[in-house]
């Protein structure tokens, strides 16, 4: 399996929105996905740190994700929220 795993840094105050955005605009957009596995969202409201963990059955299906528009959309949408842009790793996944 592959892994995305995005690091994000919400605009202060606004991590609840940028939670609340990825509840519900991005999850079901993931759902529709190709080879879309599973996905975990991690927060510190102390820094407005935040990173997506996202899981999919391949690489193929992975990129697929970043080169359909669908990511494009969802960044665009989150812009406005972040402190900086979002910053987007590949990995491989391995379970234990």
């Amino acid at each position: 399996m592959f892994a995305r795993v995005t690091h994000v840094q919400a605009k202060p105050g606004k991590l609840d929105e940028v939670v609340a955005l990825f509840q519900d605009s991005v999850m079901p957009l993931l759902k529709q996905q190709q080879g879309f596995k599973s996905s975990l969202l991690l927060t510190d409201p102390a820094t407005g740190k935040g990173m997506s963990i996202t899981v999919w059955e391949s690489e193929a299906d992975r990129q697929a994700g970043d080169s359909n528009g669908m990511l494009r959309e969802q960044v665009i949408k989150v812009m406005p929220l972040l402190a900086v842009p979002p910053v987007p790793e590949s990995f491989i996944a391995g379970l234990a």
